[in-house]
């Protein structure tokens, strides 16, 4: 009978593994993320997209990897104004300020201003547009009386401050102007604008900050008196006073507390400034340092005080008055 044949049997030790297994128990190492997997899906779609990439940038055909563009916002805001009502679109239109187009509600009653607007639009070639009253409430405020009219502008162009005073000395006349401390309402700056036009100022100065501006607002107050008086801006009001005060013009300061009544103002047939304080708080300290007079208007014990485009009327009529008798 023939015995079943055994497995040779291993030589040297058999304890052990000598070190063989050594980068089995080092492990693997952290795992890769999926796109630098090539098996998973998302590494996959990323070589896909390297091998596309690859392939328009050799054939010049557009769509390769390539830097992102800025491009401007298609609802880029629009910085222009509206000048609202009768009155103050025909004054633009006659004074010929620029204007990129003319809106008008539909079915609109056609008096002699309105017939003027047209006719004034057309010689100069501004598009006129209609529109549904609805449509036209929207766009201009509902807040806002527009008379069916409505003049599209672009942003006021300020003068500057000594240039203001310069022009008006190169006329051969005594400058007289209206600088305006922190006034916030711009129905006081085109009322303000409104008196300087009647009054005969050759001018108006706002700061450029904590200070309202030429708005929509303040060209419908003015009554387009706004394209008459020119108004020059101011980067710092104080210094631009003192730069005035070195051309040889004084500055007076209105203030219900000022110690020259205005009445027995002698500096109103020089060189003047007149500085009208904000709603609230009056002059500010740095501005009422550098007037040559605090001015105030005598009122009646029963009213408390005057806001800045009634004060500023009240002075600039003054001012007229006395320089009509030299």
């Amino acid at each position: 009978m023939n015995k079943p044949s055994r497995s040779p049997r291993k030589k040297g030790p058999s304890k052990g593994t000598g070190g063989n297994g050594r980068k089995a128990l080092e492990g693997k190492g952290p795992t890769p993320k999926a796109e630098d997997r090539s098996w998973h899906v998302a590494g996959k779609r990323k070589a896909a997209k390297e091998r596309l990439d690859a392939a328009r940038s050799r054939s010049g055909k557009p769509g390769a990897a390539q830097p992102p563009r800025h491009r401007k916002p298609s609802s880029a805001k629009d910085e222009s104004e509206l000048v609202t009502g009768r009155n103050a679109v025909l004054e633009a239109l006659r004074t010929r300020i620029p204007a990129t187009s003319l809106i008008l509600a539909a079915r609109l009653e056609m008096d002699d201003r309105v017939k003027e607007i047209l006719s004034l639009a057309n010689k100069r070639g501004v598009p006129v547009l209609e529109v549904m009253r609805p449509e036209l409430d929207r766009i201009s405020g509902h807040d806002a009386v527009h008379q069916g009219v409505a003049l599209k502008v672009p942003p006021y162009q300020y003068a500057h401050p000594i240039d203001l005073l310069e022009q008006t000395v190169d006329r051969g006349r005594t400058p007289l102007l209206v600088a305006l401390d922190g006034v916030t309402d711009p129905r006081n700056l085109g009322a303000i604008i409104r008196s300087a036009a009647a009054f005969g100022a050759h001018g108006v100065i706002v700061p450029q900050r904590r200070s309202v501006g030429v708005t929509a607002s303040a060209w419908k107050t003015s009554a387009g008196a706004a394209a008459r008086v020119p108004v020059a801006m101011a980067s710092n009001l104080t210094a631009t006073l003192k730069e005035l005060k070195k051309q040889g013009v004084f500055i007076i300061g209105l203030d219900g507390d000022g110690d020259v009544p205005l009445h027995e103002l002698e500096l109103a047939s020089g060189p003047l400034v007149v500085v009208v304080g904000s709603e609230g708080k009056g002059l500010s300290r740095l501005v009422a340092e550098t007037c040559d007079a605090i001015v105030s208007i005598p009122i009646s014990d029963a009213a408390e005080s005057l806001n800045a485009g009634i004060a500023a009327s009240v002075t600039l009529y003054e001012v007229a008055k006395r320089r009509s008798r030299r």
